[in-house]
């Protein structure tokens, strides 16, 4: 996905997010472990976007094992770096031309 594309599935993500009554707390977090494409906070938990978007498969295919271990240790890192341990959840944003789909708690 070229990262213009990737951009604009993050926006349309954002947008969805606001109107669901999330508050963004930060968009693409890099670590040396890896990015979290945004992340978000609702009723004190906060979430772990990662954003996938295709035309042509379910994007969740794109979120393997090794990805989900980059983003768990760049969460680590996350809480690290704020002095929290605040409850999360890890979460697939999938943009298809059909619309938005968020699946909460992904895993392996």
């Amino acid at each position: 996905m070229s990262q213009k594309i990737g951009f604009k599935a993050e926006d349309k993500v954002e947008k969805y997010l606001l109107k669901n009554g999330y508050k963004i707390i930060k968009r693409n977090f890099h670590s040396k472990f890896g990015e979290i494409d945004i992340i978000a906070k609702k009723a004190g938990v906060f979430s772990f976007f990662e954003v996938k978007f295709s035309k042509k498969y379910d994007p969740i295919c794109r979120i393997t094992p090794a990805k989900i271990g980059k983003i768990i240790k760049t969460i680590d890192y996350f809480f690290m770096m704020n002095n929290s341990d605040d409850e999360y959840q890890i979460c697939a944003a999938l943009v298809t031309p059909k619309g938005i789909e968020i699946i909460d708690n992904i895993s392996y």
